[in-house]
């Protein structure tokens, strides 16, 4: 059987050609790319665009209805329907960031109880489910896959599914930034923690059993310039749990890759350590250090969006041409502009950077 790209990358398996795992958050570039208007003809805009970059993983969207443009009071930035500041992301807003609104003190914080409220339904967590079992959350992701697929992908599959807060956003969404920090290391936020992990349990148990070869986990363990939390801290709270969850999972025969946006060079290893086999995140994190050590290991985030927005064509083709030594290697290397194409990236820069990945993005 002849593999597809993406599959051998994410197997770390060298495909000839090099495949993206590219956030398309330029709507002004695809239109510029194509000839053909993001907001007026999506599905067309984005046909067209797979047809120009075959190895970029494009979404389709299932019909050409037009798309709204985002509404803001400015060019930029804007309230939601419950009054909270969003800003202009993609060809939509951002999400909000006001989390835990409803918890004013650290009393509030340490009285709560995950178990007790399973049901995040419409709590505004960015993965807002009912945890109360694994059979509602396997239900869930099951339908998303063909039912005669039974419990195992084809061979050669893609297929994947992924968790946004696989510990450490749990406590970050649910109380918000200023709490999760000044009640962390308080003891009794320990039984928070314990709580919280069971109810990914049922998710990574679920997880186990869909027919998919891939998981994405992310966590935001680390900022620009590195850690939030420190090693002890993350070695109670996050590692251990990090290397059960993917236990489970690698049991099933389920590759593990962890998100995480900043500079992760501290914690890296770590992650591989618990049973990661790859990491996608941002171009603070030196990316050679980590595949050195990590041979043939699924990498993507390594490209800048910084570089694009000064629309330099020499230092875009660079930039490119260091991306295409990196993927050398390792065999599970992915173009990706680690912290994405925003709305603003200048579209000239964005074609230039797809056209020198046709070009040069090969082994």
């Amino acid at each position: 059987m002849e593999y597809c790209e993406r599959y051998l990358a994410l197997m770390g398996m060298a495909p000839k050609r090099i495949p993206h795992e590219e956030y398309l958050g330029c709507p002004d570039a695809e239109t510029l790319i194509t000839g053909i208007d993001h907001f007026r003809h999506p599905r067309a805009c984005r046909l067209k665009l797979q047809e120009m970059y075959p190895m970029l993983n494009v979404d389709i969207p299932e019909t050409d209805d037009p798309k709204p443009r985002p509404d803001l009071q400015n060019e930029l930035t804007g309230f939601d329907e419950e009054g909270r500041h969003v800003a202009k992301w993609g060809d939509k807003v951002t999400y909000h960031w006001d989390f835990g609104r409803q918890f004013k003190t650290p009393d509030d914080v340490f009285a709560f109880s995950p178990l007790e409220n399973p049901d995040f339904t419409g709590s505004g967590v960015v993965n807002n489910w009912d945890y109360s079992s694994e059979e509602l959350l396997y239900d869930r992701f099951r339908a998303r896959y063909p039912a005669e697929w039974g419990d195992t992908p084809p061979d050669g599959s893609a297929a994947q599914c992924g968790f946004y807060q696989t510990l450490f956003m749990w406590p970050l969404l649910m109380f918000g930034w200023e709490l999760f920090l000044e009640c962390c290391l308080d003891a009794r936020f320990a039984r928070i923690m314990d709580e919280f992990a069971e109810l990914n349990r049922r998710l990574f148990r679920a997880f186990a059993r869909l027919p998919v070869n891939f998981v994405f986990c992310h966590d935001d363990i680390v900022n620009s310039r590195g850690p939030v939390c420190s090693p002890a801290w993350m070695h109670k709270h996050i590692f251990p749990r990090y290397e059960e969850f993917w236990g489970i999972l690698k049991a099933a025969g389920k590759r593990v890759f962890f998100v995480s946006d900043g500079c992760m060079d501290t914690y890296a290893d770590h992650v591989f350590a618990c049973g990661a086999e790859g990491i996608l995140t941002e171009p603070y994190t030196n990316a050679r250090a980590v595949v050195r050590k990590h041979p043939d290991c699924f990498y993507a985030g390594e490209g800048d969006t910084r570089v694009l927005s000064r629309n330099k064509p020499d230092e875009i083709r660079a930039m490119v041409e260091h991306m295409v030594e990196t993927a050398q290697m390792t065999g599970g290397y992915f173009m990706r502009i680690g912290n994405e194409f925003t709305w603003n990236t200048p579209p000239e820069a964005v074609k230039l950077y797809l056209d020198l990945c046709n070009e040069l993005a090969h082994r």
